[in-house]
């Protein structure tokens, strides 16, 4: 998938009249691209669109003005980007409610180490790469990157709707399945596309 660039930026005066329609776009994207696993664990599958939009609301709450600033946020979402064969995801550990929410991240300790987040396609599994740097021993972040490398031969199963996709997350006492829907294989055909 090609990088982000300083020209890619809608300029902020530019950006505030246009947000809105620009916001529902995007929002309808990521409903197409997000995904439930269990009551705990969400996934949203990442293009060029998303990480745009989060870099341009980045750079309007924030303000930031200054070129190298701006460089350094197309930086940090362009290593969120899929290249060509794989899949990019944000993992989302969404606990609400406040009392339980030690409790549960605790669960979620090492989820991030081992095959425990998988993509299955028809007898294919594929596990998810956690990008590193969100957990240590004593504490788990509720926010995640992913990524899942997928071969070829998986890559024509996805466009078969007659071969069922799950997406699955297997840790201790989590254990969740979800259907991946016709919408969303069809969201990351165009991804593995590049």
């Amino acid at each position: 998938m090609n990088a982000l660039f300083p020209s890619d930026i809608i300029p902020y005066a530019d950006y505030e009249r246009q947000r809105e329609g620009f916001r529902a776009r995007i929002i309808a994207l990521k409903q197409r691209r997000r995904i439930s696993v269990g009551p705990l664990v969400t996934l949203v599958f990442e293009n060029r669109e998303t990480l745009l939009f989060q870099i341009q609301e980045m750079v309007r709450v924030e303000q930031i003005f200054d070129q190298a600033k701006v460089q350094e946020e197309l930086d940090v979402y362009n290593a969120l980007l899929p290249a060509t064969g794989e899949l990019s995801a944000t993992l989302l550990i969404e606990i609400t409610d406040d009392a339980r929410m030690k409790e549960w991240l605790d669960a979620f300790m090492g989820l991030d180490h081992g095959q425990k987040v998988a993509i299955t396609v028809g007898g294919e599994r594929l596990y998810a790469e956690f990008e590193g740097g969100h957990s240590h021993e004593t504490k788990i972040s509720a926010v995640h990157f992913v990524r899942f490398q997928v071969p070829p031969a998986t890559k024509d199963l996805l466009a078969d709707l007659r071969v069922p996709v799950t997406l699955s997350v297997h840790h201790g006492v989590y254990q969740a399945d979800a259907p991946v829907p016709g919408s969303m294989r069809e969201e990351w055909l165009r991804d593995l596309e590049g």
